[in-house]
């Protein structure tokens, strides 16, 4: 008599997917952006908005000389709300930004680097205490500015794992977040490292040639810094996640014929 194959773990499940996304995409060059600071910033401005507005609101406090830690300690309120407009809810963000600059000279002398070279634990749950910081933003700044090795999860993950059957959308984010920690880092020494660099400049053709090539953005300061190898998989991750659900996975009329992820759908592709 012939076994049945057995279906995959969700563990095995996300391996497989980042493999089959970075196969196609390539590195995404995330996060985007010249100082550890700015990912900061940009991580408090994107809750609740559209990167585009964010991106506008950057270029505004940049061109007022106001992107870094001397400037938002020195502007005034009102003048800090007004250059981040853009961005939506700019006087509870504008508010936040003071908070997180007086939280780093209060803990840790105004410096980024005293920070970031705290245990990810700890550190992680003193931001959590900060006004206006979330799991996604808290992991977002670590992930991203601090190079901590902690794994991003946003709506598009939420969905991805719901439509594919691994994890419900009601699911928490810890539940979710040790999922693909779990997943990555176990993969992070055998098939996942099969996705080398080789691979991504294979793909840079078409990261900037193509219409859509995930969430790939031209290569910055901050998304070319030296990290370690699960950080790198982690950072890679979240970006190729982003591509899918902000081209694919939409929240309505998915375009799941078109995805590289179709193949792993379990049953026809739903709306839901």
């Amino acid at each position: 008599m012939m076994k049945s194959m057995s279906s995959p773990s969700p563990h095995e499940q996300v391996r497989a997917y980042y493999q089959a996304l970075y196969r196609a995409w390539g590195r995404q060059q995330w996060w985007p952006a010249r100082t550890r600071f700015e990912v900061i910033v940009g991580a408090y401005l994107t809750q609740n908005t559209a990167w585009t507005n964010v991106e506008i609101a950057l270029r505004s406090m940049r061109a007022a000389g106001s992107l870094n830690l001397k400037g938002v300690r020195s502007i005034p309120l009102a003048q800090l709300e007004s250059l981040i407009r853009s961005s939506g809810y700019f006087r509870q963000k504008a508010r936040r930004l003071k908070t997180f600059v007086s939280f780093l000279d209060t803990y840790y002398g105004g410096s980024l680097n005293g920070m970031f070279a705290q245990p990810t634990e700890k550190l992680r749950e003193e931001l959590l205490g900060l006004n206006g910081v979330g799991p996604e933003t808290a992991d977002s700044i670590l992930l991203y500015a601090g190079q901590h090795p902690v794994f991003v999860v946003d709506a598009y993950t939420r969905r991805i794992l719901d439509r594919h059957g691994i994890l419900p959308s009601t699911a928490g984010y810890e539940e979710i977040r040790q999922l693909f920690e779990r997943a990555l880092s176990s993969g992070a020494e055998g098939k996942i490292a099969s996705c080398t660099e080789s691979d991504s400049r294979a793909n840079i053709k078409l990261t900037f040639e193509s219409r859509v090539v995930g969430a790939a953005h031209r290569p910055s300061p901050m998304s070319t810094v030296k990290r370690s190898a699960l950080v790198q998989i982690y950072n890679e991750m979240h970006g190729l996640i982003v591509g899918v659900g902000k081209s694919y996975c939409l929240k309505s009329k998915p375009r799941c014929e078109e995805c590289p992820l179709q193949s792993f759908l379990p049953q026809a592709p739903v709306s839901r």
